[in-house]
């Protein structure tokens, strides 16, 4: 009969195949689906609200630019998301490997490590949001076309 903490292993790794597949399915249907003509994806309501164009902005349209290896058009939608996808994808991937492994975490201090990327990355979004709104150039060519 299998421990307590077999059970548990195998319960993560449902967990993380679940997780797995949910990105495979999003990916396969962002793929299909274009947000330039679909009706399937919420508005920014930051820029309906002022016109202005939030952190975020061009996000889904960048992320469909680079399922199609269209990295150029990518990087015009969203250089942040571009930029930032592939430490994301690391850190989460690493997260995720050593949860559904059942090691400790990499970060022994939380607090440390929510304060370090709250100064680190909070100030980052920020001013990419400031520039990407400033109409001279090079900061308008960060606004999504």
């Amino acid at each position: 009969m299998p421990s307590i903490e077999d059970t548990s292993l195998a319960s993560r790794r449902w967990v993380a195949c679940g997780c797995a597949g949910v990105g495979a399915v999003g990916a396969w249907w962002l793929y299909g689906h274009p947000p330039t003509t679909s009706g399937w994806y919420p508005i920014c309501v930051f820029h309906a609200l002022t016109g202005l164009h939030c952190p975020g902005c061009g996000a889904t349209r960048a992320a469909y630019a680079l399922l199609h290896g269209r990295f150029t058009e990518a990087l015009h939608q969203n250089a942040l998301v571009v930029t930032a996808l592939p430490f994301l994808s690391v850190v989460v991937s690493r997260v995720l490997w050593r949860w559904t492994n059942g090691l400790p975490p990499v970060y022994s201090d939380p607090n440390r490590w929510t304060a370090l990327l709250s100064w680190l990355v909070a100030p980052v979004v920020i001013l990419f949001g400031v520039a990407r709104n400033l109409p001279w150039w090079p900061f308008n060519c960060l606004a999504p076309f």
